[in-house]
């Protein structure tokens, strides 16, 4: 088999740009102790090239496309069992990784946001995560309080994350060329294993707070907490958009303490 077709259902975009295929795997630091790495959507197999050249770590490298598998089976026959046949989204990590991995990819655009609440639910595991997506998405990530990019996303991400745009990849890097411009980013994990308040409550006060983004908090967490328990704490009168990590994490003890 000569290449793949690339399929819109699987929001393939094969990267065709050798030093963009580069600067993404150099990307990754092997200093912050993982010793292996999953490649999600390796579809030809460009960004693994310069990945099964690293000797700091194994590379594995996962695909839902069967097409890909086949080609990637006679490209790399030394893989064997550490090329994955199957959905990420529903990988058990525990099968095949050890307590310290990272996970790379040139990300299927139609399932980026789903590929990051992924790697949050493996936070304890995934120490380290860069790659290329949508450059709005990619920005979303790193957004910063009081911006309109700012959303559930990105304090989700930068609550157990030191999040950081790298650099953007023009449309006619990809075969086929996606109609937007790609951005790669870089997720390294931060040294708080836990946040410092109920963490199923604090991911319940900012999906609430930002799904009515327009409303201030004492509004938007009517149904979190009944607005004759809030305190006067000045939080609760600005928008979700306004608030960092840390200022989630208050109200959330709060509301614990209430």
């Amino acid at each position: 088999m000569n290449s793949v077709r690339a399929k819109k259902h699987l929001g393939q975009h094969f990267l065709n740009d050798k030093n963009a295929a580069k600067r993404i795997a150099d990307a990754l630091d092997p200093s912050l102790g993982f010793t292996q790495v999953l490649e999600v959507g390796p579809g030809m197999g460009v960004l693994s090239d310069f990945l099964l050249k690293k000797s700091d770590y194994e590379t594995f490298l996962i695909d839902i496309d069967d097409e890909s598998i086949e080609f990637l089976q006679d490209k790399y026959p030394q893989l064997g069992p550490r090329l994955i046949h199957g959905d990420f989204l529903t990988l058990d990590f525990s099968k095949y990784f050890g307590d310290k991995i990272a996970v790379i990819g040139n990300y299927p655009y139609n399932i980026s946001s789903q590929i990051l609440f992924k790697i949050l639910e493996e936070r304890d595991r995934v120490i380290q995560m860069a790659g290329m997506f949508q450059k709005e998405v990619a920005e979303r990530c790193v957004a910063k309080p009081g911006s309109k990019e700012y959303g559930i996303l990105s304090v989700f991400l930068q609550a157990y994350y030191k999040v950081e745009y790298l650099f953007t990849v023009k449309a006619g890097a990809f075969n086929p060329p996606p109609k937007v411009l790609s951005g790669v980013m870089r997720m390294t994990r931060n040294t708080t294993k836990e946040l410092d308040c109920d963490e199923k409550l604090f991911w319940k006060v900012v999906k609430a707070g930002f799904n009515q983004r327009r409303k201030t908090l004492r509004n938007a967490l009517s149904g979190v907490v009944p607005k004759e328990n809030m305190s006067d704490n000045p939080l609760y009168e600005l928008r979700a958009e306004r608030l960092t990590v840390s200022d989630f994490v208050e109200l959330t003890n709060e509301i614990t303490n209430r």
